[in-house]
This record gives C-alpha cells, sequence and structure tokens, in this order.
C-alpha cells in the first residue's frame, strides 16, 4: 500500500486527486495540506510514502518545503506539481531531491502511473526535462556531484548501472539486464552515490548524461 500526502493550497484540487487516487486499491490518502508549513509537519508526523508537492505553496513554497522535508527524512519521496512545464522552481526542487515533476493538466492514468513509479524507487526524468535541467545547472554553476569525486572511481559494473539508470531502466530492468539480483543493484547504487556524493536517482542520472555514460537520445522515459 502506498501512503500518499497531497500538498496544494486549492481544496477542489486537493479534492480532485483524492478522488482519482482513491480509486485505486493500492493507493492510500494518508493527509492532505494547504500550506508549504502543514505539508512539512504532516510529512513528519506521517512519514507518507510519496508527497505530491504544489510548487507555489503559501507560507513555504514547494522548494523550500520539499528540502525541509528531506532534511528531516531524506527517504521520502517528492513529486512537484506545476502548472509549467518549463518552470525555475521545478529545477530548485529536483536540485534538492524531488524524484520529479508532473504537470497539474496530466491526465488521470499518467498521474497514477507516474506515483507508482516513484514508489517503485524511480524518477519521474525524460529527456526533455534532463536537457532542460542540464542547461540550467550550467547557467548556474552547480551541476551535480562534486570535482574531487571523478567517473573514474567506479568500477566498470557500476558504469554499467549507472549508463542503464540515466536510460530510465528500473532496478529490476538493470538486474535482469546484467544478469544480477535487484538487491545486488541497490548496493551497487548505494556505493554510486557515496563515491559520487550524489543524493538521489535524479542527481545519478543528470551525472551520467554529463560525463557522457549516457546520452539524451538513450532516456525511455
Amino acid at each position: 500500500m502506498t501512503r500518499l500526502l497531497l500538498s496544494d493550497d486549492h481544496a477542489m484540487f486537493r479534492q480532485g486527486l483524492r478522488s482519482i487516487l482513491e480509486t485505486e486499491e493500492d493507493f492510500r490518502v494518508i493527509g492532505e495540506a494547504s500550506t508549504g508549513r502543514e505539508a512539512v509537519r504532516y510529512a513528519l508526523e506521517t512519514r507518507p510514502d510519496v508527497v505530491l508537492m504544489d510548487i507555489q505553496m503559501p507560507e513555504l513554497d514547494g522548494v523550500a518545503a520539499t528540502k525541509a522535508i528531506l532534511a528531516e527524512w531524506p527517504e521520502a519521496r517528492v513529486i512537484i506539481l506545476t502548472m509549467y512545464r518549463q518552470d525555475r522552481y521545478v529545477f530548485e526542487a529536483i536540485k534538492a531531491g524531488a524524484r520529479g515533476y508532473m504537470l497539474k493538466d496530466a491526465g488521470a492514468t499518467e498521474l497514477v502511473t507516474a506515483i507508482r513509479r516513484v514508489a517503485a524507487g524511480e524518477t519521474l526524468l525524460n529527456a526533455e526535462m534532463a536537457a532542460s535541467i542540464l542547461d540550467e545547472f550550467r547557467k548556474l554553476g552547480d551541476l551535480p556531484s562534486h570535482p574531487e569525486h571523478k567517473l573514474s572511481e567506479l568500477t566498470e559494473r557500476e558504469e554499467d548501472i549507472l549508463r542503464l539508470l540515466a536510460q530510465g531502466a528500473t532496478n529490476q530492468e538493470i538486474a535482469t539486464s546484467l544478469n544480477v539480483s535487484e538487491k545486488t543493484v541497490r548496493n551497487r547504487l548505494s556505493e554510486i552515490f557515496s563515491k559520487l556524493r550524489l543524493n538521489n536517482r535524479t542527481q545519478a542520472a543528470l551525472y551520467a548524461l554529463r560525463e557522457g555514460i549516457a546520452t539524451l537520445q538513450d532516456s525511455q522515459q
């Protein structure tokens, strides 16, 4: 069962989300927040599996709320909700550790699929989004990973895993492709994150794209 927290300052939008999500047997909405501060408080109190976070929230915006939640509870999986595909604040939220974003006009099926993917540990990173985020990181001079942590620190197998991750593969798909267990993939990903000082799969995918391990054309998400 995937436990969800809905964070949006418009009550009708939250009600619409709840009505969609509660029709799914594997989803349970455990709370709603109308401000960024409420979202932080409810997230830390209830520990939902996935937080749907509106980027424009009163008191604390979605970026600040995401940072606050992940600072106290790094396991949280945050999906940013926005009206605009090219939203500067989305880039900030991704840098803060959000797993990706959804447009508010997305269809119900797309939303449900996205939540299931994020709950399973994936990110919502497609080629268009990756290109935009890489562009933004370059403008800000703030790319993932620290310069002292180099690609050469990775083993050949870890590079393979990183490449497949950047191409949109799930842990299970990576395991199948490399003929290893899913547990091995999870352990190797933890080692990759540690070696490169990356915080999550999104940053790892961006790092792989930046370093040429994978290309935007390879992305399947």
